[in-house]
């Protein structure tokens, strides 16, 4: 008889876990975002045509990131590296937008 798996709000805990960091990743990301452009605009001087390109550059990395990424995690079959990097990164970079000004 298999062993009974933890869950946490009827998921499986693993699940949960994922799913509160990939709420909480995304909920940061789009308040940060959301008032990036103004930023950029109204305190660093920016033309709305920089602004553009620093956008276009930034969902361009991305892109192509999600790619590389989805590539690697298909070659070597593990997921968990990949992940793990992909959230610490936006962790320990998202703080560092303070010193944008300086």
């Amino acid at each position: 008889m298999p062993e009974e798996t933890k869950k946490i709000a009827g998921v499986e805990r693993n699940i949960f876990w994922m799913g509160l960091v990939s709420f909480l990743t995304d909920v940061s990301s789009e308040m940060i975002f959301t008032v990036l452009p103004l930023f950029m605009s109204n305190f660093l001087g920016l033309s709305k045509s920089v602004i553009g390109l620093i956008e276009g550059i930034a969902e361009s990395t991305s892109s192509f990131l999600k790619l590389l990424s989805g590539w690697l995690s298909d070659k070597f079959d593990t997921r968990k590296p990949l992940v793990v990097a992909g959230y610490s990164f936006s962790t320990v970079v998202k703080p560092l937008l303070v010193l944008a000004d300086s």
